[in-house]
Protein backbone atom coordinates (compact mmCIF):
# COMPACT_ATOMS: atom_id res chain seq x y z
CA UNK A 1 0.00 0.00 0.00
CA UNK A 2 1.34 3.43 -0.95
CA UNK A 3 2.22 5.88 1.81
CA UNK A 4 -0.01 8.97 1.59
CA UNK A 5 1.76 12.32 1.93
CA UNK A 6 0.16 15.77 2.16
CA UNK A 7 2.41 18.60 0.90
CA UNK A 8 1.45 22.19 1.79
CA UNK A 9 3.47 24.89 -0.01
CA UNK A 10 2.33 28.15 -1.64
CA UNK A 11 4.78 27.46 -4.50
CA UNK A 12 3.68 23.86 -4.99
CA UNK A 13 3.57 24.29 -8.80
CA UNK A 14 7.36 24.70 -8.77
CA UNK A 15 7.75 21.36 -7.02
CA UNK A 16 6.30 19.07 -9.69
CA UNK A 17 9.66 17.40 -10.30
CA UNK A 18 9.94 16.60 -6.60
CA UNK A 19 6.40 15.16 -6.57
CA UNK A 20 7.06 12.98 -9.63
CA UNK A 21 10.28 11.68 -8.03
CA UNK A 22 8.49 10.76 -4.79
CA UNK A 23 5.59 9.13 -6.67
CA UNK A 24 8.09 6.94 -8.55
CA UNK A 25 9.44 5.90 -5.14
CA UNK A 26 6.00 4.64 -4.18
CA UNK A 27 4.47 7.61 -2.35
CA UNK A 28 1.05 9.11 -3.10
CA UNK A 29 1.28 12.92 -2.95
CA UNK A 30 -1.61 15.33 -2.31
CA UNK A 31 -0.51 18.95 -2.93
CA UNK A 32 -2.17 22.06 -1.44
CA UNK A 33 -1.15 25.71 -1.64
CA UNK A 34 -2.14 26.98 1.82
CA UNK A 35 -2.35 25.99 5.45
CA UNK A 36 -6.12 26.09 5.80
CA UNK A 37 -6.55 23.52 3.02
CA UNK A 38 -3.97 21.34 4.75
CA UNK A 39 -5.89 21.44 8.02
CA UNK A 40 -9.18 20.67 6.27
CA UNK A 41 -7.77 17.68 4.37
CA UNK A 42 -6.11 16.19 7.47
CA UNK A 43 -9.50 16.23 9.20
CA UNK A 44 -11.20 14.63 6.18
CA UNK A 45 -8.63 12.02 5.10
CA UNK A 46 -5.84 9.89 6.50
CA UNK A 47 -2.23 10.79 5.75
CA UNK A 48 0.97 9.08 6.79
CA UNK A 49 2.95 12.35 6.92
CA UNK A 50 2.76 16.06 6.10
CA UNK A 51 5.40 18.18 4.33
CA UNK A 52 4.79 21.74 5.56
CA UNK A 53 6.25 24.98 4.25
CA UNK A 54 7.15 27.30 7.11
CA UNK A 55 6.39 30.58 5.21
CA UNK A 56 2.96 30.70 3.51
CA UNK A 57 0.38 33.51 3.03
CA UNK A 58 -2.44 33.42 5.57
CA UNK A 59 -1.70 30.77 8.17
CA UNK A 60 2.04 30.28 8.47
CA UNK A 61 3.64 26.89 8.98
CA UNK A 62 3.91 27.12 12.77
CA UNK A 63 0.21 27.99 13.10
CA UNK A 64 -0.75 25.10 10.82
CA UNK A 65 1.55 22.79 12.76
CA UNK A 66 -0.20 23.68 16.01
CA UNK A 67 -3.62 22.96 14.50
CA UNK A 68 -2.47 19.64 13.04
CA UNK A 69 -0.93 18.48 16.31
CA UNK A 70 -3.99 19.48 18.27
CA UNK A 71 -6.08 17.31 15.95
CA UNK A 72 -3.66 14.38 15.53
CA UNK A 73 -0.67 14.47 17.92
CA UNK A 74 0.89 11.38 16.33
CA UNK A 75 0.91 12.67 12.74
CA UNK A 76 4.52 13.06 11.47
CA UNK A 77 5.16 16.61 10.20
CA UNK A 78 8.30 17.68 8.34
CA UNK A 79 8.84 21.46 8.34
CA UNK A 80 10.49 22.98 5.25
CA UNK A 81 11.90 26.47 5.79
CA UNK A 82 14.11 29.06 4.15
CA UNK A 83 15.28 30.40 7.48
CA UNK A 84 18.11 29.06 9.60
CA UNK A 85 17.28 31.36 12.51
CA UNK A 86 17.56 29.47 15.78
CA UNK A 87 14.34 30.81 17.34
CA UNK A 88 12.28 29.50 14.40
CA UNK A 89 13.76 26.04 14.80
CA UNK A 90 13.20 26.19 18.56
CA UNK A 91 9.56 27.13 18.00
CA UNK A 92 9.11 24.33 15.47
CA UNK A 93 10.78 21.72 17.64
CA UNK A 94 8.79 22.91 20.65
CA UNK A 95 5.65 22.36 18.60
CA UNK A 96 6.64 18.73 18.07
CA UNK A 97 7.72 18.57 14.46
CA UNK A 98 9.16 15.21 13.45
CA UNK A 99 11.98 16.76 11.40
CA UNK A 100 12.86 19.87 9.40
CA UNK A 101 14.64 20.63 6.12
CA UNK A 102 16.27 23.90 4.99
CA UNK A 103 15.49 25.17 1.49
CA UNK A 104 16.57 24.57 -1.18
CA UNK A 105 15.79 20.89 -0.80
CA UNK A 106 16.30 18.20 -3.37
CA UNK A 107 13.99 15.20 -3.89
CA UNK A 108 16.50 12.74 -2.39
CA UNK A 109 16.57 14.68 0.90
CA UNK A 110 12.80 14.52 1.17
CA UNK A 111 12.73 10.83 0.22
CA UNK A 112 15.40 9.96 2.80
CA UNK A 113 13.59 11.87 5.53
CA UNK A 114 10.24 10.26 4.73
CA UNK A 115 11.75 6.80 4.61
CA UNK A 116 13.49 7.30 7.95
CA UNK A 117 10.33 8.54 9.63
CA UNK A 118 7.83 6.14 8.10
CA UNK A 119 9.84 2.98 7.51
CA UNK A 120 12.17 3.03 10.49
CA UNK A 121 9.94 0.78 12.59
CA UNK A 122 9.71 -1.82 9.84
CA UNK A 123 13.46 -1.62 9.15
CA UNK A 124 14.22 -1.99 12.84
CA UNK A 125 11.81 -4.89 13.12
CA UNK A 126 13.55 -6.64 10.24
CA UNK A 127 16.93 -5.98 11.83
CA UNK A 128 15.69 -7.29 15.17
CA UNK A 129 14.41 -10.48 13.52
CA UNK A 130 17.78 -11.09 11.84
CA UNK A 131 19.72 -10.41 15.04
CA UNK A 132 17.39 -12.58 17.09
CA UNK A 133 17.81 -15.49 14.68
CA UNK A 134 21.58 -15.22 15.02
CA UNK A 135 21.30 -15.07 18.82
CA UNK A 136 18.93 -18.04 18.87
CA UNK A 137 21.38 -20.16 16.88
CA UNK A 138 24.23 -19.08 19.15
CA UNK A 139 22.24 -19.97 22.28
CA UNK A 140 21.38 -23.40 20.91
CA UNK A 141 25.00 -24.03 20.04
CA UNK A 142 26.05 -23.15 23.58
CA UNK A 143 23.38 -25.46 25.00
CA UNK A 144 24.72 -28.28 22.85
CA UNK A 145 28.25 -27.95 24.20
CA UNK A 146 27.18 -27.62 27.85
CA UNK A 147 27.29 -24.62 30.18
CA UNK A 148 28.55 -23.70 33.62
CA UNK A 149 26.77 -21.33 36.03
CA UNK A 150 28.45 -18.24 34.56
CA UNK A 151 27.39 -19.22 31.05
CA UNK A 152 23.82 -19.71 32.25
CA UNK A 153 23.85 -16.21 33.75
CA UNK A 154 25.02 -14.72 30.46
CA UNK A 155 22.46 -16.69 28.45
CA UNK A 156 19.59 -15.63 30.67
CA UNK A 157 20.80 -12.01 30.69
CA UNK A 158 20.62 -12.12 26.89
CA UNK A 159 17.11 -13.62 26.98
CA UNK A 160 15.90 -10.97 29.45
CA UNK A 161 17.34 -8.21 27.26
CA UNK A 162 15.42 -9.66 24.32
CA UNK A 163 12.25 -9.60 26.46
CA UNK A 164 12.63 -5.81 26.52
CA UNK A 165 13.63 -5.45 22.86
CA UNK A 166 10.86 -7.63 21.44
CA UNK A 167 8.26 -5.80 23.54
CA UNK A 168 8.75 -2.73 21.33
CA UNK A 169 7.67 -4.52 18.15
CA UNK A 170 4.22 -5.94 17.57
CA UNK A 171 5.60 -9.08 15.92
CA UNK A 172 3.44 -11.97 17.13
CA UNK A 173 5.59 -14.56 15.39
CA UNK A 174 8.81 -13.33 16.97
CA UNK A 175 7.18 -13.18 20.41
CA UNK A 176 6.08 -16.81 20.08
CA UNK A 177 9.53 -17.94 18.91
CA UNK A 178 11.06 -16.17 21.91
CA UNK A 179 8.56 -17.70 24.34
CA UNK A 180 9.24 -21.17 22.94
CA UNK A 181 12.99 -20.60 23.20
CA UNK A 182 12.69 -19.59 26.85
CA UNK A 183 10.82 -22.82 27.54
CA UNK A 184 13.53 -24.78 25.72
CA UNK A 185 16.25 -23.07 27.77
CA UNK A 186 14.36 -23.60 31.03
CA UNK A 187 14.17 -27.32 30.38
CA UNK A 188 17.93 -27.45 29.91
CA UNK A 189 18.46 -25.17 32.91
CA UNK A 190 16.32 -27.39 35.14
CA UNK A 191 18.38 -30.44 34.17
CA UNK A 192 21.54 -28.45 34.92
CA UNK A 193 20.24 -27.50 38.38
CA UNK A 194 19.17 -31.08 39.12
CA UNK A 195 22.66 -32.27 38.31
CA UNK A 196 24.72 -29.54 39.97
CA UNK A 197 22.79 -27.72 42.71
CA UNK A 198 23.57 -30.08 45.60
CA UNK A 199 27.30 -29.72 44.89
CA UNK A 200 26.99 -25.92 45.19
CA UNK A 201 26.09 -26.25 48.87
CA UNK A 202 29.61 -27.35 49.86
CA UNK A 203 31.87 -26.99 46.85
CA UNK A 204 32.71 -24.56 44.06
CA UNK A 205 29.63 -22.45 43.41
CA UNK A 206 28.26 -19.15 42.16
CA UNK A 207 27.22 -16.39 44.56
CA UNK A 208 24.09 -17.75 46.27
CA UNK A 209 21.52 -16.08 48.53
CA UNK A 210 23.47 -16.83 51.70
CA UNK A 211 26.79 -15.48 50.33
CA UNK A 212 25.49 -12.28 48.72
CA UNK A 213 26.27 -10.11 51.76
CA UNK A 214 29.80 -11.54 51.89
CA UNK A 215 30.43 -10.55 48.28
CA UNK A 216 28.60 -7.26 47.88
CA UNK A 217 27.86 -5.61 51.25
CA UNK A 218 30.36 -6.64 53.94
CA UNK A 219 33.44 -5.42 52.00
CA UNK A 220 31.87 -1.96 51.59
CA UNK A 221 31.02 -1.70 55.30
CA UNK A 222 34.53 -2.79 56.27
CA UNK A 223 35.93 0.03 54.12
CA UNK A 224 33.75 2.50 56.01
CA UNK A 225 31.39 3.33 53.13
CA UNK A 226 27.82 4.32 53.83
CA UNK A 227 25.61 1.62 52.33
CA UNK A 228 21.94 1.44 51.43
CA UNK A 229 21.01 -2.22 50.99
CA UNK A 230 17.72 -2.32 49.08
CA UNK A 231 15.86 -5.58 48.47
CA UNK A 232 12.81 -5.60 46.20
CA UNK A 233 10.84 -8.79 46.79
CA UNK A 234 10.09 -10.89 43.68
CA UNK A 235 11.96 -8.60 41.28
CA UNK A 236 13.12 -10.37 38.11
CA UNK A 237 16.03 -9.51 35.87
CA UNK A 238 13.76 -8.25 33.09
CA UNK A 239 12.07 -5.96 35.64
CA UNK A 240 15.51 -4.61 36.54
CA UNK A 241 16.32 -4.00 32.87
CA UNK A 242 13.03 -2.12 32.49
CA UNK A 243 13.98 0.39 35.22
CA UNK A 244 17.72 0.51 34.57
CA UNK A 245 17.55 3.52 32.20
CA UNK A 246 16.00 5.54 35.04
CA UNK A 247 18.70 4.36 37.45
CA UNK A 248 21.35 5.27 34.89
CA UNK A 249 20.31 8.92 35.11
CA UNK A 250 21.41 8.96 38.76
CA UNK A 251 24.09 6.31 39.20
CA UNK A 252 27.04 4.60 37.65
CA UNK A 253 25.80 1.00 37.63
CA UNK A 254 27.83 -2.13 38.16
CA UNK A 255 25.27 -4.81 37.37
CA UNK A 256 26.17 -8.29 38.56
CA UNK A 257 24.20 -11.46 39.24
CA UNK A 258 23.63 -14.19 41.77
CA UNK A 259 21.56 -17.35 42.19
CA UNK A 260 18.66 -17.73 44.58
CA UNK A 261 18.74 -20.85 46.69
CA UNK A 262 15.91 -23.39 46.56
CA UNK A 263 13.08 -23.02 47.23
CA UNK A 264 12.91 -19.66 45.47
CA UNK A 265 10.47 -18.38 48.09
CA UNK A 266 10.74 -15.53 50.56
CA UNK A 267 10.84 -17.54 53.86
CA UNK A 268 13.87 -19.50 52.70
CA UNK A 269 15.91 -17.39 50.31
CA UNK A 270 15.40 -14.02 52.02
CA UNK A 271 16.19 -15.38 55.48
CA UNK A 272 19.29 -16.96 53.96
CA UNK A 273 20.19 -13.64 52.35
CA UNK A 274 20.01 -11.69 55.65
CA UNK A 275 21.50 -14.38 57.86
CA UNK A 276 24.36 -15.27 55.54
CA UNK A 277 23.44 -18.89 56.24
CA UNK A 278 21.58 -21.70 54.52
CA UNK A 279 18.14 -22.45 56.00
CA UNK A 280 19.29 -25.62 57.79
CA UNK A 281 22.12 -23.62 59.41
CA UNK A 282 19.66 -20.97 60.58
CA UNK A 283 17.49 -23.70 62.11
CA UNK A 284 20.51 -25.20 63.92
CA UNK A 285 22.25 -22.02 65.09
CA UNK A 286 19.13 -20.01 65.87
CA UNK A 287 16.50 -22.67 66.63
CA UNK A 288 14.38 -20.27 68.69
CA UNK A 289 14.00 -17.93 65.72
CA UNK A 290 13.22 -20.70 63.25
CA UNK A 291 10.72 -22.43 65.51
CA UNK A 292 9.00 -19.22 66.65
CA UNK A 293 8.64 -18.19 63.01
CA UNK A 294 6.43 -21.14 62.25
CA UNK A 295 6.09 -22.20 58.64
CA UNK A 296 3.95 -19.52 57.06
CA UNK A 297 5.45 -16.88 54.78
CA UNK A 298 4.50 -13.97 57.01
CA UNK A 299 5.81 -15.46 60.26
CA UNK A 300 9.02 -16.75 58.75
CA UNK A 301 10.10 -13.26 57.71
CA UNK A 302 9.59 -11.39 60.97
CA UNK A 303 13.20 -11.89 62.06
CA UNK A 304 15.21 -10.47 59.17
CA UNK A 305 16.52 -7.53 61.20
CA UNK A 306 17.72 -9.85 63.98
CA UNK A 307 19.35 -12.21 61.51
CA UNK A 308 21.13 -9.28 59.88
CA UNK A 309 22.41 -8.00 63.24
CA UNK A 310 23.73 -11.46 64.07
CA UNK A 311 25.40 -11.69 60.65
CA UNK A 312 27.27 -8.45 61.26
CA UNK A 313 28.34 -9.68 64.71
CA UNK A 314 29.61 -13.00 63.30
CA UNK A 315 31.62 -11.16 60.66
CA UNK A 316 33.12 -8.79 63.20
CA UNK A 317 31.61 -5.71 61.52
CA UNK A 318 31.20 -2.97 64.12
CA UNK A 319 29.28 0.16 63.24
CA UNK A 320 29.14 3.44 65.15
CA UNK A 321 25.35 3.34 65.04
CA UNK A 322 22.88 0.49 65.08
CA UNK A 323 22.08 -0.50 61.48
CA UNK A 324 18.64 0.67 60.44
CA UNK A 325 16.17 -1.83 58.98
CA UNK A 326 12.89 -0.90 57.30
CA UNK A 327 10.24 -3.08 55.67
CA UNK A 328 7.89 -1.28 53.31
CA UNK A 329 4.52 -2.67 52.23
CA UNK A 330 2.76 0.36 50.75
CA UNK A 331 3.05 3.97 49.68
CA UNK A 332 2.40 5.33 53.17
CA UNK A 333 5.28 3.25 54.57
CA UNK A 334 7.55 4.43 51.77
CA UNK A 335 6.70 8.12 52.16
CA UNK A 336 7.11 7.93 55.93
CA UNK A 337 10.55 6.36 55.57
CA UNK A 338 11.63 8.94 53.00
CA UNK A 339 10.66 11.75 55.38
CA UNK A 340 12.88 10.40 58.15
CA UNK A 341 15.99 9.95 55.97
CA UNK A 342 17.37 13.20 57.37
CA UNK A 343 17.55 11.67 60.85
CA UNK A 344 19.49 8.68 59.44
CA UNK A 345 22.34 10.60 57.84
CA UNK A 346 24.81 9.37 60.46
CA UNK A 347 23.81 5.72 60.03
CA UNK A 348 26.39 3.83 58.00
CA UNK A 349 24.14 0.90 57.09
CA UNK A 350 20.49 1.20 56.07
CA UNK A 351 18.50 -1.79 54.84
CA UNK A 352 15.14 -1.39 53.11
CA UNK A 353 12.87 -4.22 51.94
CA UNK A 354 10.15 -3.36 49.42
CA UNK A 355 7.35 -5.93 49.29
CA UNK A 356 5.20 -4.22 46.65
CA UNK A 357 6.10 -6.30 43.58
CA UNK A 358 5.54 -9.56 45.42
CA UNK A 359 2.20 -8.30 46.72
CA UNK A 360 1.28 -7.13 43.24
CA UNK A 361 2.05 -10.51 41.68
CA UNK A 362 -0.04 -12.33 44.31
CA UNK A 363 -2.92 -9.86 44.03
CA UNK A 364 -2.86 -10.25 40.25
CA UNK A 365 -3.75 -13.93 40.76
CA UNK A 366 -6.94 -12.98 42.57
CA UNK A 367 -7.93 -9.54 41.30
CA UNK A 368 -9.85 -9.29 38.02
CA UNK A 369 -8.88 -5.65 37.46
CA UNK A 370 -5.16 -6.37 37.85
CA UNK A 371 -5.46 -9.28 35.43
CA UNK A 372 -6.98 -6.88 32.91
CA UNK A 373 -4.27 -4.27 33.48
CA UNK A 374 -1.43 -6.80 33.36
CA UNK A 375 -2.64 -9.78 31.31
CA UNK A 376 0.86 -11.01 30.45
CA UNK A 377 4.50 -10.65 31.50
CA UNK A 378 5.17 -7.70 29.20
CA UNK A 379 2.25 -5.78 30.71
CA UNK A 380 3.33 -6.71 34.24
CA UNK A 381 6.83 -5.47 33.43
CA UNK A 382 5.35 -2.20 32.20
CA UNK A 383 3.33 -1.92 35.41
CA UNK A 384 6.50 -2.54 37.42
CA UNK A 385 8.30 0.19 35.49
CA UNK A 386 5.43 2.62 36.10
CA UNK A 387 5.41 1.83 39.82
CA UNK A 388 9.13 2.47 40.11
CA UNK A 389 9.06 5.75 38.20
CA UNK A 390 6.31 7.12 40.46
CA UNK A 391 7.36 5.53 43.74
CA UNK A 392 9.09 6.93 46.79
CA UNK A 393 11.80 4.34 46.15
CA UNK A 394 13.09 6.57 43.37
CA UNK A 395 13.11 9.52 45.79
CA UNK A 396 15.00 7.40 48.32
CA UNK A 397 17.58 6.44 45.70
CA UNK A 398 18.06 10.09 44.71
CA UNK A 399 18.58 10.97 48.37
CA UNK A 400 21.16 8.20 48.71
CA UNK A 401 22.98 9.51 45.65
CA UNK A 402 23.02 13.04 47.07
CA UNK A 403 24.59 11.67 50.25
CA UNK A 404 27.28 9.97 48.21
CA UNK A 405 26.25 6.61 49.65
CA UNK A 406 26.75 3.32 47.81
CA UNK A 407 23.52 1.51 47.03
CA UNK A 408 23.45 -2.28 46.74
CA UNK A 409 20.10 -3.09 45.16
CA UNK A 410 18.82 -6.60 44.54
CA UNK A 411 15.98 -9.04 45.09
CA UNK A 412 15.43 -12.32 46.92
CA UNK A 413 13.84 -14.32 44.08
CA UNK A 414 12.06 -13.96 40.77
CA UNK A 415 8.87 -15.49 39.41
CA UNK A 416 7.53 -17.44 36.45
CA UNK A 417 4.12 -17.71 34.84
CA UNK A 418 2.56 -21.04 35.80
CA UNK A 419 0.96 -22.77 32.83
CA UNK A 420 0.59 -26.48 33.61
CA UNK A 421 -1.08 -27.91 36.73
CA UNK A 422 0.63 -30.96 38.26
CA UNK A 423 -1.19 -33.15 40.76
CA UNK A 424 0.57 -33.49 44.13
CA UNK A 425 -0.49 -35.69 47.03
CA UNK A 426 0.40 -35.19 50.67
CA UNK A 427 -1.06 -35.06 54.16
CA UNK A 428 -2.58 -32.07 55.96
CA UNK A 429 0.82 -30.85 57.20
CA UNK A 430 2.03 -30.20 53.65
CA UNK A 431 2.83 -26.56 52.83
CA UNK A 432 0.40 -24.63 50.65
CA UNK A 433 2.75 -23.08 48.08
CA UNK A 434 2.08 -23.89 44.43
CA UNK A 435 5.66 -23.94 43.07
CA UNK A 436 7.16 -25.94 45.94
CA UNK A 437 5.95 -28.20 48.72
CA UNK A 438 7.42 -29.67 51.86
CA UNK A 439 5.87 -32.30 54.07
CA UNK A 440 5.86 -36.08 54.51
CA UNK A 441 5.52 -38.72 51.82
CA UNK A 442 4.80 -36.24 49.04
CA UNK A 443 3.96 -37.73 45.68
CA UNK A 444 3.97 -36.15 42.23
CA UNK A 445 4.85 -37.10 38.66
CA UNK A 446 8.70 -37.37 38.76
CA UNK A 447 9.16 -35.63 35.41
CA UNK A 448 7.36 -32.52 36.71
CA UNK A 449 9.21 -31.94 40.01
CA UNK A 450 12.60 -32.25 41.64
CA UNK A 451 11.99 -34.43 44.70
CA UNK A 452 14.31 -34.02 47.68
CA UNK A 453 14.54 -37.04 49.98
CA UNK A 454 17.43 -35.73 52.11
CA UNK A 455 16.84 -32.05 52.85
CA UNK A 456 20.21 -31.53 54.56
CA UNK A 457 22.03 -32.29 51.28
CA UNK A 458 20.31 -29.21 49.87
CA UNK A 459 20.85 -27.05 52.93
CA UNK A 460 17.22 -27.34 53.99
CA UNK A 461 15.81 -28.07 57.46
CA UNK A 462 13.63 -31.03 58.23
CA UNK A 463 10.18 -30.28 59.60
CA UNK A 464 9.76 -33.78 61.02
CA UNK A 465 10.55 -37.42 60.23
CA UNK A 466 10.38 -38.29 56.54
CA UNK A 467 10.38 -34.69 55.34
CA UNK A 468 10.34 -34.31 51.56
CA UNK A 469 10.62 -31.21 49.40
CA UNK A 470 9.20 -30.87 45.90
CA UNK A 471 10.33 -28.12 43.51
CA UNK A 472 8.24 -27.56 40.39
CA UNK A 473 10.12 -27.73 37.11
CA UNK A 474 9.61 -25.59 34.01
CA UNK A 475 6.27 -23.71 34.19
CA UNK A 476 4.38 -26.31 36.26
CA UNK A 477 2.45 -25.49 39.41
CA UNK A 478 1.41 -27.96 42.09
CA UNK A 479 -2.26 -28.59 42.91
CA UNK A 480 -3.97 -31.18 45.10
CA UNK A 481 -6.40 -33.62 43.44
CA UNK A 482 -9.29 -32.28 45.53
CA UNK A 483 -10.98 -29.50 43.56
CA UNK A 484 -8.25 -29.85 40.96
CA UNK A 485 -10.09 -28.04 38.15
CA UNK A 486 -10.99 -25.13 40.39
CA UNK A 487 -7.39 -24.54 41.47
CA UNK A 488 -6.03 -25.23 38.01
CA UNK A 489 -8.18 -22.38 36.71
CA UNK A 490 -7.27 -20.13 39.65
CA UNK A 491 -3.49 -20.42 39.28
CA UNK A 492 -3.06 -20.88 35.53
CA UNK A 493 -1.22 -17.96 33.88
CA UNK A 494 -0.38 -16.39 37.26
CA UNK A 495 3.08 -15.36 38.44
CA UNK A 496 4.43 -17.84 40.98
CA UNK A 497 7.74 -18.60 42.66
CA UNK A 498 9.41 -21.33 44.68
CA UNK A 499 10.48 -23.67 41.90
CA UNK A 500 13.29 -24.06 39.37
CA UNK A 501 13.58 -21.68 36.44
CA UNK A 502 15.98 -19.06 35.13
CA UNK A 503 13.43 -16.36 35.94
CA UNK A 504 13.20 -17.42 39.60
CA UNK A 505 16.87 -18.24 40.27
CA UNK A 506 19.14 -15.94 38.20
CA UNK A 507 18.89 -12.54 39.80
CA UNK A 508 20.40 -9.06 39.40
CA UNK A 509 22.44 -7.29 42.05
CA UNK A 510 23.48 -3.77 41.23
CA UNK A 511 26.16 -1.73 42.96
CA UNK A 512 25.13 1.89 42.39
CA UNK A 513 27.38 4.90 42.93
CA UNK A 514 26.26 8.46 42.29
CA UNK A 515 27.43 10.20 39.14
Amino acid sequence: MKRKILWADDEIDLLKAHIIFLEKKGYELTPVTNGQDAITLVKEKTFDAVLLDEMMPGLDGLSVLTELKNYDPGLPVIMITKSEEEHIMDDALGSRISDYLIKPVNPSQIYTTLKRLLDVRQLRSERVSREYTRQLNQNRQELTFGMDYDAWIQLYATIAAWDIEIEVYNDTGLKQIHADHKKECNREFTMYIEKNYSSWIKNDRPVLSHTLLDHHVAPLLKKGEKVYFIVIDCFRLDHWLAIEPKLDEIFNIDRQYYYSILPTATPFCRNALFAGLMPDEIAKIYPDIWQSAGHDEVGMNNYESSLLDMYLARKGIRLDRQPHYEKIFNTNDSVAFYKKLGSLRENQFITVVFNFIDLLSHQRSENYILKEIAPDEAAFRSLTRSWFEHSSLLDILRAAAEEGATVVMTTDHGSITGEKASIVRGDRTTSTNVRYKYGRNLKCEPSEVLRIENPEVYGLPSVGPGTNYLFAKYDNFLVYPNNFREYEKLFKSTLQHGGISMEEMILPVGVLRSR
